[in-house]
């Protein structure tokens, strides 16, 4: 057997260089490269072997181990999971910032391979820099907290370890059910150590996404679930898109007039455009899609995870006997609300479905008119909040109009947290796939603006925004430094509205006064942050890390930094003053969050007494 004689670490590279995936008998490289940050954990290891390394794996240099974690994760998002680039850290601290990332990605279901380094495995020098010493347990490190996020987690303490590692990491990342964050943790002294590895280890692995169908029997009870239903409601998630089936799921509504309403994940399945497209659904849905939710007598949810904003906490299909049929490619998710399972590929299950329902002549029980002037009216709605003005200052919905007319359908849009994640499901009209990019499965601040230099390093063609508010920049924007270093220009919308001011508004909706999530300065009579509003000057910041900024207080000024920042050549910032509590709200929906029993404010326990209704009124599991 031939073998060649390489450290544990030159070893990983070259197998990771070696991985390619096969969809529709297209094939693509799975590996792109490695984003890192060296510490004493992994410099001599993965370090040197990056740079001595004679394959095609590029090295991104990231700037907070977090951050280059979510650029990965938004990475691989925008290919369609079909690509990924790799993160390495040191030990402790370094490897601790990835476990955000680590849940980030396994929520989301998209695949991020994690390499933190770890504790020496021989112990000769322990405790070492930063080594968690837990006295009933020393096998225990910072790395074991990855476990609860990850998707598949291993330590490699000797490295002949590393070829089943490798191959159990390889099947997760690329299984379309069951892929989300793994970990691979790496003993820093184990990765300086040598191997004869078997030649065979590197030989070039095709991994297949077959499309499969579930078995004839399972199909037959879905057919006759969809033929009975006279009102069925689509609900199309991000398996929609990462399965490729948009084609697909706008032939099946067209064949039989059945809306589609569109998670987060999901949102531009179909372009807003589209006659049957009645946007975003549940908690931070329109009113469109939560009025047909409520009378609909079949949901087919289509790669969705049914969080509880798509369901509005369970509430939002409120008629009698509704029936659920789940088409995912995930067991777990094809499962809920007791629904029936078509556990498959959503391309394959879309036209089955159609050739299955045409033959039997299938139709809805739509009236003639019913879906196009539902979608009139909430469009009506959205362009009042497109054109809504303010004489005391900048409305968000107003400026999101602005930016929603002025980037244009190739543009992408990069989102998380805070309140416009709300509005962009609302309002935004996407007309191009993979146009609306939004984590909102874990809504994680601080993924915004290294989300959008991800998507900027997978989509170079096209122009990127990162839609981000004040306290979400100011959590984590490291990664704008490492987009000026790699020359991969986007643009940071930044909506300042002086605070966490989703979390604001949640508490006045429920009763509350109102605490703790402005930026405000304390005041000594109150001893709380009752004060002014803290002056911060973000497009100042960003010219002092080399970026381009301007500053927008009306609808003009903004339409005008956005033409500007067009014709930058490195990424650029704008400041947008926005009034607080101009976001949307509502339509018809419900989320709870479970609102206190007894407190000294009526107003809060009023809200309980509601929150009390509204769960007797929803389905309870």
């Amino acid at each position: 057997m031939e073998t060649i004689r390489l450290t544990m670490a030159q070893a990983l590279l070259r197998f990771l260089d070696a991985q390619y995936i096969s969809e529709d008998g297209v094939e693509t490289k799975f590996v792109a490269g490695v984003m890192g940050i060296f510490g004493h954990g992994n410099v001599t290891g993965i370090g040197e072997a990056l740079e001595r390394s004679p394959g095609s794996l590029t090295y991104v240099q990231g700037k907070n181990e977090q951050g280059m974690a979510h650029a990965a994760t938004a990475y691989a998002k925008q290919k369609n999971r079909k690509q990924i680039y790799a993160c390495t850290s040191s030990i402790g601290p370094g490897a601790l910032n990835m476990v955000t990332a680590a849940g980030t990605a396994t929520v989301n279901r998209i695949p991020l391979l994690l390499l933190p380094g770890d504790n020496f495995a021989s112990r000769q020098p322990d405790p070492v820099l930063q080594q968690i010493e837990a006295p009933g347990d020393y096998t225990v490190s910072a790395t074991d907290c990855f476990k609860p996020v990850s998707r598949y987690w291993d330590r490699i303490v000797r490295p002949e370890q590393l070829m089943s590692a490798a191959l159990n990491a390889m099947r997760v990342l690329t299984d379309p059910a069951e892929t989300g964050a793994v970990t691979l943790a790496l003993p820093q002294d184990v990765q300086a150590e040598a191997y004869d590895y078997p030649a065979s280890f590197f030989a070039k692995r095709v991994y297949y996404r077959d499309r499969t169908l579930p078995a004839p029997e399972a199909i037959e009870r879905c057919v006759r679930l969809a033929a009975a239903a006279k009102r069925p409601l689509i609900v199309a998630g991000g398996g929609v898109r990462y399965s490729g089936a948009s084609e697909a799921l706008a032939a099946l509504a067209e064949a039989f007039g059945i809306p589609v309403a569109e998670t987060q994940a999901g949102r531009g399945s179909l372009p807003w455009s589209h006659p049957l497209n009645v946007g975003g659904i549940g908690v931070t849905g329109g009113l469109a899609a939560n009025r047909l939710a409520k009378e609909a007598d079949l949901i087919i949810g289509i790669g969705t995870r049914y969080s509880d904003f798509t369901t509005a906490s369970k509430s939002a299909f409120a008629r009698e006997g509704a029936a659920f049929l789940n088409i995912n490619v995930n067991g777990l998710d094809a499962a809920k609300l007791e629904g029936t399972a078509w556990i498959g590929d959503a391309k394959g299950a879309l036209e089955m479905l159609l050739e299955r329902l045409f033959a039997l002549g299938y139709r809805t029980a739509y009236g003639a008119d019913e879906i196009a002037d539902i979608r009139a009216l909430w469009n009506a709605e959205i362009d009042r909040l497109y054109a809504l003005e303010r004489e005391d200052g900048l409305a968000q919905t107003r400026a999101l109009g602005v930016v929603n007319e002025t980037l244009g359908d190739e543009a992408v849009i990069v989102c998380a947290a805070g309140s416009l994640p709300g509005d962009l499901q609302r309002l935004w009209r996407t007309g191009t796939p993979d146009g609306y990019h939004l984590e909102y499965g874990f809504s994680c601040m601080g993924y915004e603006v290294s989300g959008a230099f991800g998507a900027a390093l997978a989509a170079p063609d096209r122009e990127v925004y990162a839609l981000v508010g004040d306290g979400s920049y100011l959590m984590l924007h490291s990664e704008l430094v490492t987009s000026l270093q790699e020359g991969r220009k986007f643009t940071i919308l930044l909506f300042d509205n002086h605070g966490f001011q989703c979390i604001h508004n949640l508490q006045r909706g429920h009763g509350s006064d109102g605490f703790g999530n402005e930026f405000r300065y304390r005041e000594p009579s109150s001893s709380r942050y009752t004060g002014a509003y803290m002056p911060m000057d973000f497009a100042a910041h960003a010219r002092s890390l080399g970026a381009a900024a301007y500053k927008a207080d009306s609808a003009e000024t903004l339409r005008e930094a956005l033409m500007r920042a067009r014709e930058e050549q490195v990424t650029t910032l704008i400041e947008i003053s926005v009034l607080p509590g101009t976001n949307t709200d509502g339509y018809e929906s419900w989320w709870n969050v479970g609102v206190p029993e007894v407190s000294a404010g009526e107003r809060v326990v009023a809200a309980h007494a509601d929150m009390k209704r509204r769960i007797g009124e929803a389905r309870p599991y």
